[in-house]
């Protein structure tokens, strides 16, 4: 079974991402952030207006639900480093280059709604705020992986991961504004999980040696991109701890949703390569259910005690 190159691949591929943008364009819903932002709870801050500085009980939400908004924000805010590199991925000729335009426009939609939101409503420290998104996006984010199916592996397991974070933060969170904004937020991330998931499901059938391996080596390695975030571990044990976003939502709402829709352990065209790289995906999935029943085994263990101590 030959393999196919980068340019190969971007070619074969074009048609389905003309077939996807124009049923994206048909299913997408306009909006706009300034409709899911309380205004009127809005007062100025300490500095150049004269306000009042903030101060922690200025914030009506959990700790939990601060910190993921934080870090959801924060990864929102390097999507000029994202564009950068699907830009340099699938390109900006033809149908690619609309998508990649397209999808920036809507993924700039988020930050700027997510920020205006928590800066009206008081919900995180502004200056602190501010410090850490200079500290990440001088930072940056750089794809770890190279080639087509690489990285349509990588966004159609981290959007659906975002959507999840975004939907769960919003319900932590116990604020109808909070939630409501999430929700719409994580439609949007909805939709560009199935752009994805539908190319690489036609990479499969174009390439199903190469598309595994690329999955395979995807699964085995995945970091959410705001791992860059200074005190991104702390922050995301908080996350995880609170039952927003952790290894058995991983497992159980990312990786098996999506490795079924492509019915990966069903394909019967693998050549050596490809089985050899199935393989691998499984046995690692079987390492990582233990991990993931252990920790929530830890986490309700814990918990327990906590409401004993109570």
């Amino acid at each position: 079974m030959r393999e196919f190159s980068q340019t190969e691949l971007l070619l074969e591929l074009e048609p389905v991402v003309a077939g996807e943008l124009d049923r994206h364009h048909k299913v997408a819903k306009e909006w706009f952030p300034h409709e899911y932002v309380p205004w009127s709870e809005g007062r100025e801050f300490d500095g150049v207006l004269g306000g009042e500085a903030w101060v922690e009980n200025d914030s009506k939400l959990p700790e939990e639900a601060r910190v993921s908004l934080i870090v959801n924000l924060l990864t929102e805010d390097n999507l000029p480093s994202y564009h950068y590199e699907i830009a340099t991925a699938f390109g900006r000729d033809a149908a690619w280059g609309t998508w990649v335009h397209r999808w920036t426009a809507e993924e700039a939609r988020h930050g700027a709604a997510l920020r205006d939101y928590l800066t009206v409503t008081r919900a995180v420290d502004p200056v602190a705020l501010e410090r850490a998104r200079m500290f990440h996006m001088e930072e940056g984010f750089t794809n770890s992986y190279e080639g087509v199916l690489h990285s349509l592996a990588y966004v159609s397991f981290q959007e659906l991961a975002t959507r999840i974070s975004h939907r769960n933060t919003g319900r932590a969170s116990g604020e109808p504004n909070c939630e409501r904004l999430l929700a719409r937020i994580a439609a949007d991330e909805n939709l560009h999980m199935l752009f994805y998931r539908n190319l690489l499901d036609a990479a499969f059938k174009l390439a199903p040696s190469q598309t595994m391996r690329a999955v395979t080596d995807v699964v085995t390695t995945f970091q959410m991109p705001g791992t860059g975030i200074e005190g991104f571990s702390r922050k995301a044990m908080i996350i995880a701890n609170a039952g927003i976003y952790d290894l058995r939502l991983h497992i159980d709402d990312v990786l098996m949703p999506v490795l079924r829709q492509w019915a990966v352990f069903d394909m019967k065209d693998l050549d050596g390569e490809g089985e050899k790289a199935r393989e691998e995906l499984a046995e690692f999935l079987a390492r990582l259910e233990v991990s993931a029943s252990r920790f929530v085994e830890r986490r309700e263990a814990r918990r327990a005690r906590e409401a004993a101590r109570s």
